[in-house]
């Protein structure tokens, strides 16, 4: 495990690799976050993601988009956008230290729906794996909006929509120009990605999951399965507590190791 930053001196990104053990398959996996608190409970999920799939002969990388975690830049003034830049900075980083020619983007939640845009249009990107994504940014948008309102009668510290528009969720801030750009991703379903290999492994069901798994089970190149697990990224204990969705970990795993 290596960890390095990559990317332009402006811009500069965290990243951890991890090289892949026990052979090489000559893939790159790229995983790609959730934002704010998700990730937080996602952390140690993630991790052990990076560290089973290396395992299983694969060259992984981990990273932190622009103005979160060990990466430059500060949180309101970053873009949708700038996170689609990232996620292909990262490709082309794990291509180049790991010298590979195909690379998967592994996505979870609002980190699916930057994956499937950044795959759509990409070369290099093969293969794209759905964990419980955002399907889109009015989608994910709303939900938050939904739970910040759904106490209203009990102002929040942590939850609260500010004066500028801004969202303010768990300790985190979605701006309204982010909000805006996040707008333009308006599926998780663009123009390109039926040319990719898709996995769509979810840990419960909703209608826009049975959409997408409606609008590609026809091909020959579409993976479904539903592993029931934890999924509520948002809920916060009095500890900040882990979300371990063991199920969907595992099934995972199982899709890259019988991988060809």
């Amino acid at each position: 495990m290596e960890a390095f930053y990559f990317g332009p001196s402006d811009t500069y990104l965290f990243g951890i690799f991890h090289p892949p053990q026990n052979g090489n398959r000559r893939e790159g996996i790229v995983l790609c976050n959730p934002f704010g608190q998700e990730y937080m409970r996602a952390h140690r999920s993630l991790r052990r993601l990076a560290i089973e799939l290396a395992k299983l002969g694969y060259s992984v990388l981990r990273f932190d988009y622009r103005g979160t975690g060990d990466s430059a830049a500060s949180l309101d003034s970053v873009t949708a956008a700038d996170w689609l830049e990232d996620i292909g900075h990262a490709v082309q980083e794990l291509i180049d230290i790991a010298a590979v020619p195909k690379v998967t983007l592994l996505g979870l939640r609002m980190g699916g729906l930057l994956a499937a845009h950044v795959a759509a249009h990409h070369p290099s990107v093969t293969r794209l794996l759905l964990w419980d994504p955002a399907m889109s940014g009015h989608e994910y948008i709303e939900e938050l909006r939904q739970n910040i309102t759904a106490r209203s009668d009990k102002p929040s510290r942590t939850k609260f929509v500010a004066a500028d528009g801004a969202l303010h969720f768990n300790g985190f801030c979605l701006s309204k120009e982010f909000q805006r750009s996040l707008l333009t991703l308006d599926s998780c379903a663009p123009a390109g990605l039926e040319a990719k290999t898709i996995a769509q492994i979810i840990s419960h069901d909703t209608p826009g999951f049975t959409a997408f798994r409606e609008l590609l089970c026809k091909s020959p190149k579409y993976h479904h399965r539903l592993a029931p697990a934890p999924h509520d990224w948002n809920y916060v204990d009095h500890v900040g507590g882990i979300l371990w969705p063991a199920p969907i970990l595992d099934a995972i795993e199982q899709y890259f190791s019988s991988s060809l």
